[in-house]
């Protein structure tokens, strides 16, 4: 089989979903308005959404908003906390279907009869209605459109939205799949990948905070000879470059790397933060050094001391000492 390609998932950027949700609030319809709040603030499916029961508001012990989520496609039912926002517009509906008192349906999936929250003239509401329609009006009050006049933002994309903003959030795992109702974690850590902090960090101290780097790869990064794809690769990769004393900056369409001396590799780049362990290197080099002296192998001699000389030209570029420092240990 061919490889499919992998996507991130589509999130709404935060600029546009705050935009989005000025004209969400501002819908005439209070099921769709209650319906798109529900998708921007539990992460639940529209299914899932169209098939609220009356009895699905709930509250913690401190009196914040849970939404009991029906089962659906996972065959489970999930609790879930709810914006107070969302629980009060959800909650204008339940009181509604209460005093309309329609008669309960059966429900496939659960099992039994229940009575739903999105009800007109005794007919469960279609999903065209409560997503499809409604975020064409709010797209066009938000003015986003495309070219021909269509929204830009689907329903689905509100359920990416919460999964990586609880993901930016710092949220475990099992917070995330125990929300959208994933199956496997692999599912949940999708959303890990856009904002994983280390990843940030490094990426911060070494390209984006303009710090001290050296290393045949330097020059490159540095006067931008690099092409956009790999440096577009490297910002999302770069803590997966990590090596002993610095990274490789081999992307991944330029294959294997089979260069062992990777010190003077074109690829290699160093920074400061390997300042102690590029001295605790040369260390080790030198001691093998003299013990290839003591016993007469000039050729290990030899390659010993081509990489401590290396090492201290890594030093050098990045204005560091040689001597051991106090962190050195580490």
């Amino acid at each position: 089989m061919p490889k499919l390609p992998s996507a991130l998932p589509r999130f709404i950027p935060r600029a546009e979903l705050d935009r989005l949700m000025e004209a969400v609030e501002k819908l005439e319809d209070p099921h769709q308005r209650a319906a798109l709040l529900l998708l921007r603030w539990s992460g639940a499916r529209r299914g899932e959404i169209a098939r609220l029961t009356l009895d699905c508001l709930d509250a913690y012990p401190d009196g914040y908003p849970r939404l009991r989520i029906p089962v659906g496609k996972t065959y489970t039912e999930r609790m879930v906390p709810l914006h107070p926002q969302a629980a009060e517009a959800l909650r204008e509906l339940i009181d509604a279907a209460k005093a309309a008192n329609a008669a309960a349906r059966h429900d496939a999936w659960a099992q039994r009869a229940v009575r739903y929250v999105f009800m007109r003239r005794g007919k469960i509401m279609g999903r065209h209605f409560l997503y499809k329609d409604a975020l064409e009006i709010a797209c066009r009050k938000a003015e986003l459109v495309d070219g021909d006049g269509n929204p830009t933002v689907t329903a689905h994309r509100f359920r990416h939205t919460v999964g990586t903003q609880l993901a930016e959030g710092g949220a475990q795992i099992q917070t995330i799949m125990a929300i959208l109702g994933h199956r496997n974690a692999q599912m949940s850590a999708t959303y890990s990948h856009i904002s994983d902090p280390v990843l940030k960090e490094q990426y911060e101290k070494v390209i984006a905070a303009g710090g001290r780097i050296a290393g045949p790869a330097a020059e490159e990064l540095l006067t931008s000879r690099i092409g956009e794809d790999t440096l577009n690769w490297l910002k999302t990769n770069f803590f997966k470059t990590e090596l002993e004393l610095g990274h490789c900056l081999r992307a991944p369409v330029e294959g294997p790397c089979e260069c062992d001396l990777y010190l003077c590799c074109s690829k290699f780049l160093t920074t400061s933060e390997y300042a102690p362990r590029l001295r605790s290197r040369l260390a080790r080099e030198q001691q093998l050094a003299q013990d290839a002296v003591e016993r007469g192998w000039p050729r290990e001699v030899e390659r010993h001391n081509a990489i401590a000389d290396r090492i201290r030209g890594l030093l050098a570029d990045l204005g560091e000492s040689i001597e051991p420092g106090p962190d050195d240990h580490c």
